[in-house]
């Protein structure tokens, strides 16, 4: 079964089953699912998450919760900008410089309250959290198809904030956890750690890469985000 077809299956089967959340449909999108807070207090319970001083985390509706419960745990919070659209493609999050943890988590308030940084700016990154839309308990992660999440991993790659050592993890459903082969090639970042609200996998997952694959970028991809572009000209 190809991405395509697994993505469709893991969409309908959380509208379907009504365990997908606001916002709807889930199709199309990073899932919002029943049991995203739990899954973010399950993961604030590892000993991964305490250890991170600094955390990278997807913008997306379920993952809000390990946004507020970073910088309340007092944690530096990275968030990408969508689409890699600025140069300075980063957000930075200081909790010693946020009043309102809640607003300052949401799309718009990450935008409001966060610092723009370029890659060199910040610090290193120790934990990374992805949206999926599906996994498997090897860790291995589909997205929702454009790839920008695996991408900002090579681009602070080419850079100092991440490295083979840095945690990767997914928050997702029990319904996204797929007990199949799933479907990677090496652009791929594997999960090592899957937390659903009802458990938590360490998968043994290793092969991170290394940087960004220039060949399999087009002309006009690059063209579209000015830290690509910049990059590709030096």
């Amino acid at each position: 079964m190809d991405k395509d077809r697994i993505r469709q299956r893991v969409w309908d089967d959380l509208a379907e089953s009504g365990e997908a959340r606001f916002p709807f449909p889930p199709h199309g999108r990073i899932p919002n699912f029943a049991g995203a807070d739990e899954a973010a207090t399950r993961l604030a319970a590892t000993d991964e998450w305490a250890a991170a001083a600094t955390v990278k985390s997807n913008p997306d509706a379920p993952q809000l919760p390990v946004r507020r419960a970073a910088l309340r745990a007092g944690k530096v919070l990275y968030v990408a900008v969508p689409r890699l659209r600025d140069e300075r493609a980063f957000r930075r999050l200081d909790p010693a410089e946020i009043d309102d943890v809640d607003d300052a988590t949401t799309i718009g308030g990450i935008e409001e309250y966060g610092d723009p940084v370029g890659p060199a700016e910040m610090a290193p990154v120790e934990l990374i959290v992805s949206g999926s839309v599906a996994v498997n308990e090897a860790g291995t992660r589909i997205g929702k198809g454009e790839g920008y999440s695996d991408l900002e991993f090579a681009v602070l790659r080419e850079f100092d904030p991440v490295d083979e050592t840095t945690t990767t993890v997914t928050t997702v459903h029990e319904r996204q956890v797929l007990d199949a082969d799933l479907p990677t090639d090496d652009r791929d970042v594997p999960m090592d750690l899957v937390v659903t609200p009802s458990r938590t996998v360490r998968t043994g997952a290793g092969g991170k890469p290394s940087g960004i694959e220039w060949d399999a970028l087009s002309d006009e991809r690059i063209a579209e985000m000015p830290l690509l572009a910049r990059l590709a000209g030096e």
